[in-house]
């Protein structure tokens, strides 16, 4: 039988809300997990950099997270929150409302991508952009950063680590900076101005990048710093724009407290940077602060529940 009150509704069943969810339900929490089943990486084939999973498919690393957080009573549904309300009653599109104590937001980002053609449905493949996460398969090869803000200098001088053939594309950006041109050159990156108007395509994968005058750059790997908005069901919370200047977020302490009583957030919804395995600690640092929230009301409500001492 489900329940109509739980301890936590965590919103969002990807790395940090299951990692959430297994602490919680470790420690005999009631925990509801709303999932929608879009997690932001879902078009990689394979995650990286997470140790003794390296190279899994991400759905199958949530697969084997949603059959561990049951072994603890955690409930996980399919299906999308509309809104959570000041009083942390969870309105879900195909159930009934439920309540909680404590909601934590796991709902990670969405990456919005420049409207090139064929652009989208590269993304994750050979449109990339986290280094760490890719960058090793693509190795030694031609890559190409197509410039989206200031974000891209940094990310062509990360990119660089894993191959001496790197060329920035200044795509509808100014050049760079006097300053941003002499760490490229020192670094032996290529600059080529010009929009990009399509990706050239061989046998599903691709092979270069066409300009505006025709001019094709051949290339494996073309790395896109996406600009990125937070998912999330209507709330009290406001995004905010996040330092490095390439969306918004939802700032939290260091252990996800939000500014709104009983609402946490943890994961991609935060700090959008982060890889998985950022995510899944993320998510485990909300699960103990919550139940730490949750053992002082609990105390609280013992004390004023206890016979009054004469």
């Amino acid at each position: 039988m489900t329940r109509q009150r739980y301890n936590v509704v965590i919103v969002g069943g990807g790395a940090a809300g299951l990692s959430a969810a297994l602490l919680l339900g470790r420690a005999r929490r009631s925990v509801l997990v709303v999932d929608g089943g879009e997690p932001r990486n879902a078009p990689a084939a394979h995650m990286h950099g997470f140790l003794s999973r390296d190279g899994l498919p991400p759905r199958e690393l949530l697969a084997i997270g949603r059959e561990e957080v049951r072994r603890y009573g955690v409930e996980v549904h399919q299906g999308h929150v509309l809104s959570v309300s000041e009083d942390l009653t969870v309105e879900i599109d195909n159930r009934p409302p439920v309540h909680a104590r404590r909601v934590l937001l796991a709902t990670g980002m969405r990456d919005e991508l420049p409207p090139i053609p064929g652009l989208r449905d590269r993304w994750g493949r050979d449109v990339l952009h986290c280094p760490y996460c890719h960058g090793w398969e693509v190795r030694d090869s031609e890559i190409a950063v197509l410039a989206t803000g200031p974000a891209s200098i940094h990310q062509a001088l990360m990119f660089r680590q894993w191959t001496p053939n790197l060329t920035l594309l200044t795509h509808t950006h100014p050049r760079p900076t006097d300053a941003d041109a002499a760490k490229l050159a020192a670094r032996g990156i290529s600059v080529v101005p010009g929009e990009v108007t399509a990706l050239e395509i061989r046998d599903d994968a691709l092979t270069g990048v066409r300009l505006h005058n025709g001019v094709v750059l051949p290339v494996r790997a073309l790395a896109v710093a996406p600009h990125f908005s937070p998912r999330l069901p209507a709330t009290a919370l406001t995004p905010t724009p996040h330092p490095n200047g390439m969306g918004t977020h939802i700032p939290t302490d260091a252990t996800g407290r939000t500014a709104i009583p009983g609402l946490w957030a943890a994961g991609n919804v935060t700090d959008p940077m982060a890889t998985v395995p950022d995510a899944t600690a993320a998510g485990a640092t909300a699960a103990r602060a919550l139940n730490t929230d949750l053992i002082a009301e609990d105390t609280d409500l013992a004390l004023r529940a206890a016979p009054q001492m004469i």
